[in-house]
């Protein structure tokens, strides 16, 4: 499906900033008309270019005429999200952040920030697996309380011996693990956290101007991570609540999961891929709320050229020293 302007025919899309559907040829908004379109999905049913199309694409960008196209078939039926977190920074919100949070990097690449690279993110829509639990979380342990005091010349030592036990019920609500083959796990986790009250029920002209994804994996392979974070975060509810003892042996913990549902969730990320010196360097922006994770590359010519300057300098001031001195 594409969305066209009926105004003016060009390809609408969703804007951050505005918040809704805009077109950024005739600058009109709520101008969207929805036309399905048929046949190969490796088409571009506007212009006939070929579109980069992979296993998972849900929804991409022709390179011929720029037109966001989206899969019908892959994001409706059983790929059909339940929710999506729109899209809160634009692309040029995020390049403002990216030369905001890097203006600093002075040995970073001349071009790492300049309008030609960053022009090159895309936003992308990466599904997420969103798990809902019901636990019952069950803990023994002994803690022990030593209290020590003078009496004339007699030290004495009292040790109080505890039975520790917590009984908790705990709901937690839109854990995520990533559904992507092709994001990192490891920098997905990083992303978080996202605020979910800000989740709406899916709808596609959210899609319009962005990449995005369907699922490549089902709900019960994603889990064993969701089900981690869990059982991290309920232990350390319990821990919270074991205080003022000197010293704690634990001897049995339980934690068992009542109830459980599962959610089918877009999250927005940025992704800028800068290469230098034939490397990649990933950058990826939280599409929500900007967190930025991401290694900055290192020019070794400007580390040279400093090093050089500084050395200059240093010379310069010893030569005014050593002139001074012998005056």
């Amino acid at each position: 499906m594409i969305f066209q302007c009926k105004n003016c025919g060009g390809n609408v899309v969703y804007s951050p900033e505005k918040k809704m559907m805009y077109c950024p040829y005739c600058e009109s908004t709520g101008s969207e008309q929805r036309r399905d379109s048929q046949g190969d999905i490796h088409i571009c049913p506007n212009c006939g270019g070929e579109l980069p199309v992979e296993e998972h694409t849900s929804a991409t960008r022709c390179p011929y005429c720029d037109n966001y196209i989206i899969f019908n078939e892959r994001v409706e039926g059983e790929y059909a999200p339940d929710l999506v977190i729109p899209f809160q920074y634009s692309l040029e919100m995020v390049k403002k952040l990216m030369r905001e949070k890097f203006k600093g990097s002075i040995f970073a690449p001349t071009d790492f920030l300049s309008e030609v690279r960053l022009n090159t993110m895309e936003g992308d829509y990466v599904p997420f697996w969103l798990y809902d639990y019901n636990v019952n979380c069950q803990y023994r342990g002994e803690g022990r309380k030593v209290r020590v005091w003078v009496n004339g010349d007699t030290e004495y030592t009292e040790t109080s011996i505890y039975d520790i036990v917590r009984d908790m019920d705990v709901s937690f609500e839109k854990i995520p693990a990533d559904a992507s083959i092709r994001m990192p796990d490891e920098i997905m986790d990083l992303m978080e956290p996202y605020s979910y009250d800000q989740l709406q029920p899916f709808r596609a002209e959210f899609l319009s101007g962005f990449l995005g994804e369907k699922y490549n994996m089902p709900a019960e392979q994603t889990e064993g991570r969701a089900k981690g974070k869990m059982e991290g975060d309920a232990n350390q509810l319990l821990r919270r609540t074991i205080t003022g003892y000197g010293s704690v042996v634990n001897q049995s913990q339980n934690i068992r999961i009542n109830g459980r549902k599962t959610s089918y969730g877009l999250l927005p990320v940025w992704v800028y891929t800068y290469q230098y010196k034939g490397q990649d360097y990933p950058f990826y922006i939280n599409g929500q709320t900007a967190k930025i994770v991401g290694k900055v590359p290192v020019s070794k010519a400007k580390v040279w050229a400093y090093g050089a300057t500084l050395w200059a300098a240093l010379t310069a001031i010893l030569a005014c020293v050593y002139g001074i001195l012998a005056l």
